[in-house]
């Protein structure tokens, strides 16, 4: 009964002292005010009530190391602390859950393309084995090497028309052949 008449000062220097009791009237007396502040800041009564007593429990394991000159003062502006803290840390959660998220579906996508784009290139090349030798060769050098009409044709020895129908003629036989992957 008598910690009940004690100014807030008096109980802070008792629980720099090991008093339980001192601690204990901060409590009550405190926890509903407190309370309040953490709900208002953060809507939720669970997290208000966890941060509340986690304000307390660190009152108490630094109390060898109490400066404080204005107890109320202080311990909203912890409790504020604590709010503000909680809800950062919510928040960078959640950004961190949709970079995951995010990141996931990249890759699967990306996963995706590079399983279709092999299988696409197996059914390429296996289309081109039915193509006959010399069409098959010309098809590769225009397409997969990137050499002109001209130099094929000067490399074969053939008319560039000649080019041009084995191109036009391997271009349509894999048109036919890879309508599964259009």
């Amino acid at each position: 009964m008598k910690y009940q008449k004690l100014t807030d000062e008096q109980l802070v220097v008792l629980i720099m002292e090991d008093n339980k009791y001192a601690f204990e009237e901060v409590y009550h007396r405190y926890w509903y005010k407190l309370f309040g502040v953490a709900y208002h800041e953060i809507g939720t009564r669970e997290e208000a009530e966890e941060l509340v007593h986690d304000l307390f429990e660190s009152l108490w394991n630094r109390r060898h190391q109490l400066n404080i000159r204005m107890l109320s003062a202080y311990l909203v502006v912890s409790i504020k602390h604590l709010s503000t803290n909680y809800i950062k840390s919510l928040i960078t959660n959640r950004k961190y859950q949709e970079y995951l998220i995010f990141s996931e579906l990249r890759q699967s996508h990306s996963t995706e393309e590079v399983v279709h784009f092999s299988e696409l290139s197996e059914a390429v090349e296996e289309a081109m084995k039915k193509l006959p030798e010399k069409t098959c060769e010309v098809f590769r050098m225009s397409r997969f090497e990137n050499q002109s009409v001209k130099d094929i044709a000067v490399k074969l020895n053939l008319s560039e028309k000649a080019v041009e129908y084995h191109i036009t003629k391997s271009l349509k036989y894999l048109r036919e052949n890879l309508k599964a992957f259009h």
